[in-house]
């Protein structure tokens, strides 16, 4: 079914209570392993349902943020999707506790139940209210970007469509456009403080109602951290400092000898890679899906079967548009399913990373689509993470069709990319950490708090020359601090993963492709860690995992740095 064709419905919470309810008496009443699978799996098919119509509404709502109906609804859902949450809680409890949970295990799988008390520590309907307030103020930060109308080459544009002129070789023009975009920031600074401050405060206050010191375990909780949790995370920060900034730090060196420009770089000179310019996608944005469309038909049967679906059936809106949510994403429609992939095309080379990034998301969730049940379709997010980051690196065999004469610009800067994200991005998980083990902290010392993990994690840059960023208030751009808290972390484990992936794709594209599929296919049936060992990669948390692949990629990255 095309997406433009599927109905949405308002989940109505007291229908939705009155089911529940009803199902879960079924469940508690069975005198019968076959009658406790019944009911078990009436209720994945009724969460699933719910699940749809709130997913239908959030994506409509991003591709329209004027769309007053599905504005409501998204209101609606902020408010009574707390209230849905207490009822799995109270189905997951009862199921935990069944007399029938050994047969539920031995045919299903341990891990629903592992990840199922885990939600039971991390929900209770003492924090809904908090909830609610967290869901309404995630609203309001995302419609505040979405109105974004910056005044930059006599036009009004959006924030995804500043990126091109923030990569431009003009060092003019690039610097105006980092000035431009911090202004708009600068200008709603006060409204972007209050609203974290608001979301931080909240969140603690739900912890310490969960009888937790901070947010940071809740955090964890919500997350569904099953297999390793903070003094992990702290060993891989470690790692990352001494095996990582390095390296990162010696190619932004050359990068800045590469273009000209003064090391330490200013944010604004730190986004030209080359000095003629960052690789741009030939064709249009129809060509860019039209090479993706081939990408996915030679990888292999199930990816072309997987494109044609997507295509056919209206599972993607990506080009950028006035009143559109910013960011991308990827999700699904359970009741159909069907992924369905959300972007801002801009005419960078995010375009090409989209369609195989959120691609990854969505061929995942194809494979897995008629697993029962559907918690066993997905795992978390890290794991998730490994399917986008990978088909990053499984896209780089149709670089020349992408990007003609800038093929080789492509897959250097890609890789760059990825290994000078992981500092970025374990900063940003760090940085959390302080916060919520100090809610009470201001806006002044978070953005002082920023700017020294800054100096720590990205030496090469200096805070100065850009407004904003260089004011180290440039936190406050980035969509996942605000409404995903420690999701960030996930990118940095899962992209070590996926340079492991890349290392067996340098020697044997199909043994690559081999293990990939294998864990792509394991779904939500095994754990983060326990997905690495399907596939024969070792964990990040691992001494000397990171090191190996960041000398990796530093070889491979001085080997083809002749532009």
């Amino acid at each position: 079914m095309k997406f433009s064709e599927m109905k949405y419905e308002r989940p109505d919470s007291e229908n939705a209570r009155a089911e529940a309810e009803r199902i879960r008496t079924a469940f508690i009443d069975a005198e019968s392993f076959e009658a406790a699978e019944k009911a078990f799996l009436e209720w994945d098919r009724f969460s699933a349902h719910i699940d749809t119509m709130m997913s239908l509404a959030y994506v409509r709502n991003s591709i329209d943020t004027t769309n007053e109906f599905y504005e409501k609804e998204v209101e609606y859902i902020d408010e009574v999707s707390p209230v849905f949450a207490e009822m799995e809680q109270g189905f997951i409890r009862s199921m935990t506790e069944s007399r029938f949970r050994p047969q539920l295990e031995e045919k299903y799988g341990r891990l629903m139940f592992l990840n199922g008390e885990i939600f039971l520590r991390s929900f209770s309907p003492e924090i809904i209210p908090e909830t609610q307030e967290t869901n309404k103020l995630e609203t309001a930060y995302q419609k505040l970007l979405a109105s974004a109308q910056i005044d930059f080459e006599g036009e009004k544009r959006t924030i995804s469509q500043m990126n091109p002129f923030k990569e431009a070789s003009d060092d003019d023009i690039r610097r105006k456009a980092w000035l431009a975009e911090g202004g708009f920031y600068s200008e709603h600074e006060d409204e972007l403080n209050e609203i974290y401050d608001k979301m931080v405060h909240l969140r603690d206050k739900m912890a310490k109602k969960l009888g937790y010191d901070n947010f940071v375990k809740l955090g964890y909780l919500q997350m569904t951290r099953n297999c390793y949790g903070p003094e992990d995370i702290d060993k891989f920060r470690k790692a990352v400092v001494k095996y990582i900034v390095p390296i990162a730090d010696k190619l932004y060196r050359q990068q800045a000898q590469r273009t000209g420009l003064q090391y330490p770089l200013s944010f604004a000179d730190a986004a030209l890679k080359f000095r003629d310019g960052n690789p741009v996608p030939q064709g249009n944005s129809d060509d860019i899906l039209n090479t993706g469309k081939a990408l996915y038909h030679e990888l292999s049967q199930e990816t072309g079967e997987f494109i044609d679906l997507m295509f056919e059936n209206e599972l993607m809106d990506v080009l950028s548009k006035k009143g559109k949510a910013g960011g991308g994403y990827c999700t699904q429609f359970s009741d159909y399913k069907v992924p369905f992939i959300f972007s801002n095309f801009n005419g960078t080379s995010d375009d090409v990373e989209v369609i195989t990034h959120e691609a990854g998301h969505a061929f995942a969730f194809y494979t897995a689509r008629d697993i029962i049940p559907s918690a066993n379709q997905s795992p978390t997010m890290e794991s998730c993470e490994i399917h986008s980051m990978t088909m990053e690196f499984f896209g780089w065999r149709k670089s020349d069709e992408f990007f003609g004469k800038d093929s080789k610009k492509f897959r250097y800067g890609h890789l760059f990319s990825a290994l000078t994200f992981i500092p970025y991005g374990t900063m940003v998980d760090h940085f959390q950490h302080i916060v919520y083990e100090k809610p009470d902290m201001t806006p002044e010392q978070r953005h002082k708090t920023w700017a020294e993990l800054l100096e720590i994690y990205m030496p090469w840059l200096r805070l100065d020359g850009t407004p904003f960023y260089g004011e180290g208030k440039g936190w406050q751009r980035q969509i996942h601090i605000y409404e995903n808290p420690f999701y960030y972390i996930d990118y940095c484990l899962a992209q070590t993963a996926a340079l492991e992936f890349w290392v067996i794709m340098q020697k044997d594209q199909d043994e690559a492709w081999s293990r990939y599929l294998k864990l792509v296919k394991k779904a939500g049936k095994q754990t983060f860690t326990e997905l690495l060992q399907t596939a024969g990669l070792r964990s990040p948390f691992e001494d000397g995992a990171l090191r190996e692949v960041a000398l990796a990629a530093e070889k491979w990255l001085e080997d083809n740095s002749n532009f």
